[in-house]
Formats: structure tokens, C-alpha cells, sequence
């Protein structure tokens, strides 16, 4: 039997103020399944024009180019790491059967890891993702 996906199609915003922004995150619920959440980001440094978040550390960034057709299998993230979407579109699925669709422009921090002592188990833990479209797939990872 198929598995019923249900899709959304996301780009990043911001509030109507614009005192803060809102990152989608994709984490380990404490079942150890992957979900996807909102969560603001304050906006209180800079000026009036120019709003911006308190610096947040990073360690290093790495870009991926995935071609036409790729999908992978289920995994988890290694590290905690924003993946912004430079060319084409990213879906990323979910255990449930949901999924997500990224463009170019959009933006998510990836937070799936596998629980403290757990080992991986495909049909319990993870995401897939896969490139969508006629265009190649081209990310940018900061590790967080």
C-alpha cells in the first residue's frame, strides 16, 4: 500500500513588526522520530532598518550539489546545521509519511540526530531528502 504523503511548501518569514524570525527546525522528538517545528528567533540588534539576530556560532560550512533524480536514503543529521536552499528544490520526508518542499531561498535547521545511545533503526529514526524538479539541487551547510 502507498503511504499517503502530505506536502507543504515553505519560505522563511518574519514577524509583522519584524522583531523576530522564524526558522523552521527539523529535530528528534523524545520517541526519537524526526518532526519539523517553528520557533522565533529574537531580532534585537542593529537599527530600525537593518534588524538582525544576537551572532550565533558556526563551525564551518560545506556546499552540495545533488543531481537530477537524487534521493536518500532515511538518515539522520550528523551535527546540528542550517541548510539553505541555493538552486532548485529539497523535499524531506518524514517517518509519518509528511513531508516538506524547500526552493531556492529557503531555509531550515536541521536538528535530527539520533538519541544518546540509541542505535539506527530505518523505521524509527531519520529523514529522507531528495531533489525535486528538472534542475539540479544546490545546497549550502553551516554547521551550528
Amino acid at each position: 500500500m502507498q503511504r499517503l504523503m502530505k506536502t507543504r511548501i515553505l519560505k522563511g518569514h518574519y514577524d509583522a513588526d519584524m522583531s523576530t524570525f522564524t526558522r523552521t527546525v527539523l529535530f528528534t522528538d523524545t520517541d526519537g522520530r524526526a518532526r519539523f517545528r517553528e520557533e522565533a528567533v529574537a531580532l534585537t540588534e542593529g537599527t530600525p532598518q537593518a534588524m538582525l539576530s544576537p551572532l550565533m556560532a558556526s563551525g564551518g560550512y560545506q556546499l552540495r550539489h545533488s543531481p537530477v533524480g537524487f534521493r536518500s536514503q532515511f538518515h539522520v543529521s550528523p551535527h546540528p546545521q542550517w541548510v539553505f536552499i541555493l538552486q532548485g528544490h529539497m523535499e524531506i520526508g518524514l517517518q509519518d509519511g509528511s513531508s516538506r518542499v524547500f526552493s531556492a531561498g529557503d531555509h531550515f535547521y536541521s536538528a535530527d540526530l539520533l538519541p544518546p545511545g540509541a542505535a539506527f533503526d530505518p523505521a524509527v529514526h531519520g529523514h529522507w531528502s531528495r531533489q525535486l524538479g528538472q534542475e539540479p539541487l544546490v545546497t549550502l551547510f553551516v554547521r551550528g
